[in-house]
């Protein structure tokens, strides 16, 4: 099932929503020549979210008195925001945009563009901290867009409950056009992860432990319902709040 457009007319040019699309292409090319030269891996541990380093390196400021540990906490914890825009497969980085092209315009056109790059930002960045206080001790990464674009995912169904999302089924050669109501797309973004794993690039270590994700997912849903309530600049009549 893959969604490509929806019926909600846009009031201005959703220009942060194309430019997240962009920096998150842009750098799943850059993964793919690391992958090319056998720096990835590496590349992945240091730019991607490793509970145990960011516990370790806060743990060592909040216990000393050395100022340049908290230098190191600032250093290690700009991974939360370079993570969401990693990905660690072909089919993460196509699934997660086709949802950002999809949902996040209309999500632009409720908050504005400076509030809508605002959103995206902290919904991420707060999603990240949630999978790090799940599992602190933990030495595998975390990498992907998946807990921003679930909060726009809520964002939109906040303001457009009863939007129809124009998806294709494709069988084989053959696409199948159909109209589906906007939650049912809820429901498809967790069970459309399950394949997050087809065309994975060679990274030696594992990535995004599923256990974790999924909920922590469920918590970025429920930031994007609250923030963009909270951050709304333009109220669409179809809004449920």
């Amino acid at each position: 099932m893959i969604p490509i457009a929806d019926n909600i007319a846009s009031l201005r040019k959703p220009i942060i929503n194309y430019f997240f699309i962009g920096i998150n292409i842009a750098l799943f090319l850059w993964e793919v020549k690391l992958e090319v030269a056998g720096e990835l891996t590496n590349f992945i541990q240091h730019w991607g979210i490793v509970p145990a380093h960011l516990s370790a390196v806060m743990s060592d400021a909040l216990s000393g008195d050395n100022p340049a540990a908290w230098f190191a906490v600032l250093i290690v914890s700009s991974s939360l925001l370079s993570a969401m825009f990693l990905h660690s497969s072909f089919s993460q980085i196509l699934g997660n945009l086709l949802f950002l092209f999809v949902f996040g315009k209309g999500v632009e056109n409720v908050l504005g563009h400076r509030r809508y790059l605002i959103f995206y930002l902290i919904c991420g960045l707060l999603t990240g901290i949630v999978q790090v206080l799940a599992e602190p001790t933990l030495s595998v990464p975390f990498i992907g867009a998946n807990g921003a674009i679930a909060s726009v995912i809520g964002a939109y169904l906040l303001n457009f409950p009863k939007a129809k999302i124009d998806a294709i089924i494709p069988l084989i050669v053959v696409f199948i056009p159909i109209k589906l109501p906007a939650f049912f797309f809820l429901f498809w973004w967790f069970v459309q992860q399950v394949f997050y794993g087809i065309g994975s690039l060679k990274i030696s270590s594992a990535v995004n432990p599923v256990n974790i994700p999924y909920w922590t997912h469920g918590i970025g849903l429920a930031l994007g319902v609250i923030l963009a309530r909270l951050m709304v600049k333009y109220k669409p009549s179809t809004a449920i709040y």
